[in-house]
């Protein structure tokens, strides 16, 4: 095709430019950027209709036509300016159009490929209509003159354009469906990976076959090793068997209502609490249930913080309890020591501080055990000079329970508010030595600890019996096996505390 090109008409133009045209052949270019195998056989088609050396299946836009297959020529595109396809279309609409001598054509004398090589002669051509619109061409050429040819040809030809339209037309749907496919595969990859991160199983339950599939979260939550679809009835056993019927109970109401699934049940393998939810995802023509999507979600740590709170609330139920009744117990004695009103509320507020901080530390720990140290000089530091020169210790490590530590607390609080009074915390030159060791007896732990007091004042046990020596001993006598004893020794008082642990 040579490049000294004639212009196009303005009609021409026209046609070639008309915006419903363009939008037609606009979603066809991106599918066919060159020469399409799938068409050689029409342009071959239409060669040997005619018996024509030059065939093409041909795009046509503003400037240029593209050549979706050729047969007779190299070229893969030319001009729509020495274009007979172009000329048709304007002039000639949705129809064919036969050319027995360009020469003798006004419209096509003067075009380069007839008055210059290849010295086109011959041209029937009809339009690819896609949409209503024309966007291209099924057209033979030859360099000889046709003077007359069959009368059924052209309706053939028109054939061969309307199966190019139909081909098109094919091609440009599976491009959207590719693109449409890959949209979607990017966006189940997105989901899949957010899924992931945030530790989801999703599932998928198909009840036609009675499979169900999931992502490589759902079987790490369940236990299973192999990532592939496994039987309904795998799935359920890998449910924990205590709460197996219940969850499949859950699940067929989900099915037979069209309500929602929402379930918490443990893994058989691990023990580990799922939450699931789901619902039927697809029904078949009758309503019945086809598909049944689903999502697990582990909430053990959750779980676990609301049985442990559940078990603290027992245990501050329980507590309360007891520390009532010991209160009720401390206020009687301590009426009994005295009938002064300010001596009472001192005594009774120094028994409720002791009892405070021991309820204090247990707290702290969820009301678990705490270490004797703690409680030690929780007790022992408010009535020390100088606690750190006042206090010696020797023990091993101790973990009381709550009956313990309260006990012992109460215990030790009556003998460091009487070391302060009368014995050795009065002055700066006494001294409380605490032993603490454990023993075992009858292969239990026992706890035996030595209060004993020097360098305070001589002791006068008369004076000192009433300081709340009945307390001391009945503190511990929630803890079976447990015992006090009391010595006022002239150098100094000694208290031997036994205690099972």
């Amino acid at each position: 095709m040579k490049d000294n090109v004639q212009p196009l008409s303005s009609d021409v133009i026209a046609a070639l430019e008309a915006p419903a045209r363009l939008a037609a052949i606009e979603t066809a270019i991106p599918v066919f950027l060159g020469p399409d195998p799938d068409f050689d056989d029409i342009a071959s088609l239409a060669a040997g209709l005619f018996g024509a050396p030059i065939s093409l299946v041909t795009l046509l836009g503003r400037t240029d036509q593209w050549f979706l297959a050729r047969e007779g020529t190299p070229e893969i595109r030319a001009p729509s300016e020495d274009s007979f396809c172009a000329r048709m279309i304007a002039e000639n609409g949705n129809e064919p159009l036969v050319i027995s001598d360009a020469r003798k054509d006004a419209r096509f004398a003067g075009l380069p490929s007839v008055v210059g090589a290849p010295h086109l002669r011959f041209y029937a051509g009809v339009p690819v209509v896609v949409d209503g619109q024309p966007i291209g061409t099924v057209c033979v050429f030859d360099v000889k003159v046709h003077a007359r040819i069959a009368p059924e040809l052209p309706a053939r030809l028109k054939q061969l354009a309307s199966l190019a339209a139909s081909l098109i037309k094919l091609k440009e749907e599976a491009r959207r469906r590719a693109m449409t496919a890959e949209m979607l595969s990017r966006d189940e990859k997105r989901h899949s990976l957010a899924l992931d991160a945030a530790h989801v199983a999703s599932w998928l339950w198909d009840l036609s076959t009675g499979m169900v599939s999931g992502n490589e979260t759902f079987y790490h939550m369940l236990g299973v090793k192999q990532a592939k679809p496994m039987s309904a009835r795998k799935f359920f056993m890998a449910v924990h068997p205590a709460d197996r019927k219940n969850t499949i109970g859950q699940l067929r109401n989900a099915l037979a209502t069209g309500n929602e699934y929402d379930g918490l049940f443990r893994s058989a393998k691990s023990g580990r609490w799922l939450l699931g939810r789901g619902r039927v995802h697809e029904k078949d023509a009758d309503g019945r249930p086809i598909t049944f999507l689903g999502i697990n979600i582990d909430v053990t740590e959750g779980q676990l913080a609301s049985e442990r709170t559940r078990l603290l609330l027992r245990e501050l139920n329980h507590r309360v309890k007891n520390t009532l009744a010991m209160l009720q117990s401390l206020a009687r004695q301590t009426l009994r020591q005295t009938s002064d009103p300010v001596e009472f509320m001192d005594a009774f507020a120094g028994r409720l501080q002791s009892l405070s901080e021991a309820h204090g530390l247990l707290s702290d720990h969820e009301w678990g055990g705490i270490h004797l140290k703690m409680l030690l000089q929780k007790q022992i530091m408010p009535y020390a000079l100088d606690y750190e020169d006042q206090v010696e210790i020797h023990k091993d490590e101790v973990e009381l329970g709550p009956d313990q530590a309260v006990g012992l607390g109460l215990v030790l609080h009556e003998l460091a508010t009487n070391a302060r009074k009368y014995g050795a915390l009065s002055v700066r030159s006494g001294k409380v030595v605490i032993t603490a060791r454990v023993v075992l007896e009858d292969s239990h732990r026992v706890l035996n600890m030595t209060w004993h007091e020097v360098g305070g004042p001589p002791v006068d046990p008369n004076r000192r019996r009433g300081f709340g020596s009945i307390l001391i001993e009945r503190s511990l006598d929630k803890i079976l096996g447990s015992s006090v004893h009391v010595e006022y020794l002239q150098k100094g008082l000694t208290a031997v505390v036994r205690m099972p642990l």
